[in-house]
């Protein structure tokens, strides 16, 4: 039974909040005219999302009562505010630059789902405390010495040219749209992500955003 077990298809996966489709089309040309820096990788700006617990690999058989614990209750959109400042992580040799977020809402709705996760057994929560961030650019890492098949990869390359700030257009506040489960397929080219899951929010109260 353990060798059958072992054979089973596993899927790499996260839950994620879902962004209005104005402001990812708006990171994407913020991308185009910060990101230029040859050590950026710039996040697929049609991808680009909130994610609320990565949960690692987890048997395909198991997708489903996954998705139920992790969205199987009733939830209102949080609002969301971008900060204009890109954040390099780690500050003295960046391998990423992310886009800090307040939103008090959007830790409230993590907490909950974390909550349903690990009382479903599907997710240990890490030790440090949630950060509602968006990943915007990876930088991509040097090449050790080698032959093209043995060559390993070394430190993140050095960022000369750092992105700018935000435009005020994408600083007004807004509301998420949805909670997905996400499955992360790892390519040479980067991460593709597979929606195999969806809860949509409703705003609340009727629900503008001033």
């Amino acid at each position: 039974m353990a060798k059958e077990r072992l054979k089973s298809p596993r899927a790499r996966l996260f839950v994620a909040l879902d962004l209005p489709e104005r402001v990812r089309a708006g990171l994407g040309r913020w991308q185009r005219r910060e990101l230029v820096d040859d050590a950026l990788r710039p996040s697929r700006s049609e991808t680009l999302h909130m994610t609320l617990a990565f949960l690692g690999y987890h048997p395909e058989r198991a997708i489903e009562a996954i998705a139920e614990a992790a969205m199987g209750f009733s939830a209102e959109a949080p609002r969301v505010r971008l900060l204009p400042d890109p954040v390099p992580v780690p500050r003295s040799r960046p391998r990423l630059f992310a886009i800090d977020t307040d939103s008090d809402d959007s830790v409230a709705l993590q907490a909950e789902v974390e909550r349903r996760l690990v009382e479903a057994r599907f997710y240990e929560p890490e030790k440090r405390d949630f950060w509602p961030h968006l990943t915007v650019a990876r930088v991509r890492s040097e090449r050790r010495g080698g032959d093209d098949r043995r060559r390993r990869r070394g430190p993140p390359k050095r960022v000369e040219s750092p992105p700018g700030p935000l435009p005020d257009e994408l600083l007004k506040p807004f509301l998420g749209v949805r909670i997905a489960l996400y499955r992360s397929h790892l390519r040479p080219t980067g991460a593709e992500y597979e929606s195999v899951a969806q809860l949509e929010l409703p705003p609340s109260g009727g629900g503008k955003v001033t």
